[in-house]
Order: C-alpha cells, then sequence, then structure tokens
C-alpha cells in the first residue's frame, strides 16, 4: 500500500478514537496487590510436648487426690465412726390374757398414753365368780358335816363317861361280889371307834379345806385376772380389740409400746467396732427432728449376729447387702439418749445417723 492511501485511513482512526468518550475515573483508592508472608518457623513438635505435660500433671493429680481420699477414709476409721444404718426402738409389750372368755368392755383407743396399772380392758367375769361361789358352798358344807360330827363324838364322849363311872361301880361291885355285874355296860372298843372315825372326820376336814382354799385362791386369781391392766408406763399402738371379742390364753391382745425403754441400734462395721468402748459418748442425728444432734452414750455393743435371714431369734440379724451391693458384716451398738428433753417424741421404728469419737 502507498503513502497517499496509508495517510487517509490513519487520520481516520485517529478521529474515531477522538470521538468516544473517555473510561469513568474510579475514586476508589488504590488497592495494593497482596503480599505474601512469609511463614513462621514450626512449633508443633513444641506445643505437643506442653499438652502432654499438662495431661500428665492432671492425671497425676486425680490419682493423688484419690489416693488422699482413700487415705483420709481408712484413717477416719481410727478417730470416728459414722453411720446411717440405725434406728430408734423400744421394748414392745404384748398384753395377753390368763384367762379365756368374751371381752365386755375396752376402756382405751388407739395411741393412748396409759400408766402402769391402769385399765385396759375386762373379760366376763361371771364364769369365775360362779365357780368360786361353788367353793365356797362345799366349804359350808363340809364346815356343817364336822359340826355333825362333833355333836355325835360330844354324845359318844358323854356315853363313855356315863359307862366309865359305870365301870367303877362295876369295879367296886366286883371287888365286893362277882364279875358278872360288869356285864351290859358301854364298851371300850365302841368308844375307841367313835374316837377313830373323829380323827378321820378331822383329817378329812383339814383335806377338804385345803383343798378349797387352793382352789378358792386359784378362782380369785382368775377371777381377778379378768381385768386387763396395763405392766407398764407407755403408748397403745395398733388396738385392734373390740367388745364381743373372744379373749384366749397367752394370745395377745393388746400392743404397749414401753415408754421407759427408749434406744437407738447404730450398725457399724466390724473393721471399727474394735475401737468401742462401753460408756463412749456418741452423737445422734434423728430424721424426726432434723437439725438438732443429740448427745448419746454407748450402752452395749453386740457379741454376736445370726448369719441366716429367719423368724425373730434370739441373735439379731443385719442384712449384709443393699441394693444388690455385698456390703461388710455389721453389728448392732446400742446407744441411750442423755439428758433427753421431755418435748422430744421418739417413733419406734424412725430413722437416725450416728457419729462417734474414740
Amino acid at each position: 500500500m502507498s503513502e497517499r492511501t496509508t495517510h487517509p485511513l490513519l487520520r481516520e482512526v485517529a478521529n474515531a478514537t477522538a470521538a468516544e468518550p473517555p473510561p469513568p475515573v474510579s475514586l476508589a483508592p488504590a488497592v495494593a496487590p497482596p503480599v505474601e508472608e512469609k511463614a513462621p518457623p514450626s512449633t508443633a513438635p513444641a506445643n505437643v510436648e506442653a499438652d502432654a505435660a499438662r495431661y500428665r500433671r492432671r492425671v497425676l493429680l486425680t490419682l493423688s487426690a484419690v489416693f488422699l481420699a482413700l487415705f483420709l477414709y481408712w484413717a477416719s476409721g481410727y478417730f470416728f465412726a459414722y453411720t446411717d444404718d440405725a434406728y430408734v426402738t423400744s421394748d414392745f409389750v404384748n398384753v395377753a390374757p390368763y384367762v379365756s372368755g368374751r371381752i365386755v368392755s375396752v376402756n382405751i383407743v388407739d395411741n393412748q398414753t396409759v400408766k402402769k396399772g391402769e385399765l385396759l380392758a375386762t373379760i366376763d367375769p361371771t364364769p369365775f365368780e360362779l365357780s368360786l361361789n361353788e367353793k365356797q358352798a362345799k366349804m359350808t358344807e363340809a364346815e356343817a358335816q364336822l359340826a355333825v360330827d362333833r355333836d355325835r363324838i360330844t354324845s359318844a364322849q358323854a356315853q363313855r363317861d356315863d359307862a366309865a363311872a359305870k365301870e367303877r361301880l362295876a369295879s367296886d361291885n366286883v371287888r365286893r361280889a362277882t364279875p358278872i355285874t360288869s356285864a351290859g355296860f358301854y364298851s371300850r372298843q365302841g368308844l375307841d371307834t367313835l374316837t377313830a372315825k373323829e380323827k378321820e372326820a378331822k383329817a378329812a376336814l383339814a383335806d377338804a379345806e385345803s383343798a378349797i382354799a387352793t382352789a378358792q385362791q386359784t378362782l380369785q386369781w382368775q377371777l381377778d385376772q379378768t381385768k386387763l391392766l396395763a405392766p407398764t408406763d407407755g403408748t397403745i399402738t395398733q388396738l385392734t380389740l373390740r367388745v364381743g371379742d373372744q379373749a384366749v390364753v397367752n394370745e395377745p391382745l393388746i400392743g404397749l409400746v414401753d415408754a421407759h425403754a427408749w434406744r437407738i441400734y447404730a450398725n457399724y462395721k466390724e473393721s471399727v467396732i474394735r475401737h468401742m468402748k462401753v460408756g463412749h459418748t456418741a452423737w445422734v442425728w434423728l430424721d424426726t427432728y432434723p437439725w438438732h444432734v443429740h448427745r448419746a452414750t454407748i450402752q452395749g455393743i453386740a457379741r454376736g449376729i445370726s448369719r441366716v435371714e429367719g423368724e425373730r431369734k434370739l441373735l439379731p440379724y443385719v442384712a449384709p447387702t443393699t441394693d444388690w451391693i455385698r456390703l461388710e458384716r455389721r453389728f448392732p451398738v446400742t446407744l441411750v439418749l442423755q439428758e433427753q428433753s421431755p418435748d422430744i417424741v421418739l417413733h419406734m421404728g424412725a430413722d437416725a445417723r450416728t457419729l462417734i469419737f474414740y
């Protein structure tokens, strides 16, 4: 292409470029291109070692705390003993009659406090009164028979005296006349027979009087037993006796909680009872009176327990398991509250917690 042709084309391109508007200018600050930072030197091995050291320290502290707790628990057995396996108890008296009969009166109500000798109930005394009257009638009859026998003896003695007088007269006549004159007088053999009967009557009367006196005492005692009296001070519990019930000999009718036999049974592990002595001071927490600690004294420590569960025996049974957990054998320790406040009302079977310092 020649220069003549080239120059017009260049001018056209230049004009077209000048006619186009210029692009808008941005007022935003220029952003500097990111500068690539250099990575610091790697510290991963140092962090791992620090974490491992801290972990070992925590494990060591935990094991030390567990060991210290176990040591303190073991050592505490040499200074004090605590148990929450304790309860309040007293003597429970079963009031049973000595005679059988129908109940004609009940003089108490459930949960009533009674004093020793107070009338609880009465058994029908009519049968015993009739038997006593019968024995008294037999004794009166025996005394009347004795009076008849005494009259007969008196008559015989009079006959004997008369015979003796006649015998003396006959003896005088014998000396003066013949032995025939003594015939027909009252014989000595007859008097001896009556005397023997008198002795027999006296012996029979003595036996009858003794038997009747014994029977009277028995019947009077039975009559007295128709009145059921409180054997001790206490509180009536679970009274179900009603008028018309049949009382049977030696079958309990009334339950009585003794008011003077309150104590606390605390079951302690066999590993700590060797440190306890009778008379040691104990502290008792009663669940019926929370937030109050009561002073008590060890009254006794059981020398044996039963290993077989069953009916009530002379040896106490203490369950060796709790919620399927096998426990150490425990022995009952009897505690008695000291300086008990009259405002405190104890309940048989209530829970307690005890602490004993050696």
